[in-house]
């Protein structure tokens, strides 16, 4: 038994299960007509500690699935141009997609009884929106270039810089001390970077591509240019997440800055970045039914849970479609919109970790907060086919 379980953590082993399951979720999904993401998930589930447990989510899993989110929104980023993601539209729709989640997930929070600190914290993390699900059902579908998919994507970037500002004056409000600095040194943070960082990626980085691929040296090795694009996309999201943003913004600007480069020698950016993405990115939907561990469940949190999930769905679909009709959206695209809203994925997760860590939540909360992320990404998928396709 002992052998046993020293074979199985190995990466060898763990990557080959990983890898496995995700084609079985191609298979299924194949055979019965869906998207492929919800499937990688729930079997994902099926793998993870909630039943078999043939595979833990382990420091390496973490690893291989932020490589795979940082690769699929670079991916996304290059169906997009820069005036796309830039629109004040967007900033209106991640505003009220904000608010109203946020007061919402309070007040359900206060009507179980929890804590004033536990209720920050829940309305903190209904206000994330997780872009990676969405953009990927929408490519599924070949519906990137329409007016909703354009608004999800900008407004979720919006989305991501805001969440930071709720989930830091959630913190200042926990310890008691609220300061007007720390929250203004984020926005001029993210505000600079999403601005030079696009700036030097479409004007300069572009140019140095297209005219390294006219060299001698493209023309010996074609897949060197790759390789640099993919060293930009993790440079900006290293930059990203070091002030304070997520990796996955970092690496959407990096695709959006790099999505008018003609490449004449070199392979494919595009179709490169793909194949790599195909890997890490059924790596990343894999993990997030891996995350789940439903063994901690009791009644009282499943009622919570299922409140909980019932409130993050209709807060981020009102709210959001009340700002894109302001934005004066028509009723299909606004609707749209805020069912693509919807995912809290990795961003939630991330935020009740970091309550968790802080000893500000306790187990209970966490997997509610935990579940309530996995359901909402496994329910949008199914939603938005259904919608779209009608």
């Amino acid at each position: 038994m002992h052998v046993f379980e020293e074979l199985t953590s190995l990466l060898e082993f763990q990557l080959c299960i990983l890898l496995f399951v995700a084609f079985v979720g191609f298979v299924i999904a194949w055979k019965i007509k869906q998207s492929v993401i919800i499937w990688e998930i729930l079997i994902g589930i099926v793998v993870g500690p909630s039943l078999l447990g043939l595979i833990m989510y382990t420091d390496v899993i973490r690893s291989f699935a932020q490589i795979g989110a940082v690769i699929l929104l670079f991916v996304i980023g290059l169906e997009f141009k820069i005036k796309d993601v830039f629109n004040i539209k967007y900033g209106i729709i991640a505003l009220i997609g904000v608010i109203v989640p946020w007061g919402c997930g309070y007040a359900l929070a206060v009507l179980y009884g929890f804590n004033f600190i536990n209720c920050v914290f829940v309305g903190t993390a209904l206000t994330a929106t997780s872009v990676a699900i969405t953009a990927n059902v929408l490519k599924e579908l070949g519906k990137l270039q329409t007016t909703a998919a354009k608004a999800i994507i900008g407004a979720a970037v919006i989305d991501d810089i805001l969440g930071l500002l709720v989930l830091s004056f959630s913190i200042q409000v926990v310890s008691g001390t609220i300061t007007a600095l720390p929250l203004a040194l984020i926005i001029i943070k993210a505000v600079v970077f999403m601005v030079v960082g696009a700036l030097i990626g479409h004007r300069y980085l572009s140019r140095l591509i297209e005219k390294l691929d006219s060299t001698k040296l493209t023309g010996k090795f074609p897949e060197s240019l790759f390789i640099l694009t993919m060293t930009i996309a993790f440079l900006y999201g290293f930059i990203a997440e070091s002030i304070g943003l997520s990796a996955i913004v970092g690496s959407f600007l990096a695709g959006v800055s790099l999505s008018g480069v003609i490449i004449k020698q070199g392979k494919s950016i595009k179709d490169g970045a793909e194949y790599i993405q195909i890997i890490f990115a059924a790596i990343f939907f894999v993990s997030l039914g891996i995350l789940a561990d439903f063994h901690v469940l009791t009644m009282p949190i499943i009622w919570f849970l299922i409140s909980l999930t019932l409130v993050a769905c209709l807060t981020k679909i009102v709210g959001c479609y009340f700002g894109a009709r302001v934005g004066r959206m028509n009723h299909k695209d606004s609707l749209t919109v805020g069912i693509g809203m919807m995912p809290r994925g990795e961003v939630a997760m991330i935020v009740a970790l970091i309550g968790l860590n802080l000893g500000i939540i306790h187990q209970d909360l966490y997997i509610s907060l935990i579940l309530m992320s996995l359901l909402t990404t496994v329910i949008v998928p199914v939603i938005l086919r259904r919608y779209i396709s009608r």
